[in-house]
């Protein structure tokens, strides 16, 4: 009798087991309705953090042209004459360069615009004289409304 029962059992987990195998179909696609709706939110997400990434090239550019007006203005005394292609400032960027479409210096004033791969975006620093002696450059153009030259 014992033996009876513990085939009974033991038949009855099988038959249990049995039931509970795999996932429905309902259980599916609540799973991939999830992940298409992760991915619809991420991707966009990714396409502006790699365009951002990109725009770091023209921040990047700026920097030579900015450290030769901070030279200019140390011994020229005024911006004005802290332009392209003068006193050491480097020569104006107009043929499209990496992300860099074109790169301008006037009178301190550098202006450098990015290629369509970075939205034509622009960034334009301009330097003030503060009462100490040193340049403090102030940051404009329309990357700054995207967030991508702070």
């Amino acid at each position: 009798m014992e033996i009876d029962i513990m085939k009974n059992l033991k038949s009855l987990s099988n038959k249990s087991l049995n039931k509970a195998k795999g996932f429905t179909l309902i259980e599916l696609m609540i799973v991939v309705a999830i992940i298409g709706i992760l991915a619809a939110v991420a991707l966009p997400a990714y396409q502006d953090y790699t365009k951002k990434a990109k725009f770091s090239e023209v921040v990047t550019a700026s920097g030579a042209a900015k450290t030769a007006i901070e030279i200019c203005y140390q011994t020229e005394g005024v911006l004005t004459g802290c332009t392209a292609g003068a006193f050491g400032i480097p020569a104006d960027i107009t043929t499209a360069e990496g992300y860099v479409a074109s790169l301008a210096t006037s009178a301190g004033v550098i202006t450098a615009t990015g290629t369509t791969d970075v939205d034509s975006l622009t960034y334009i620093i301009t330097p003030v004289a503060a009462a100490s002696g040193k340049l403090v450059w102030g940051q404009t153009g329309t990357c700054a409304a995207k967030g991508w030259c702070k």
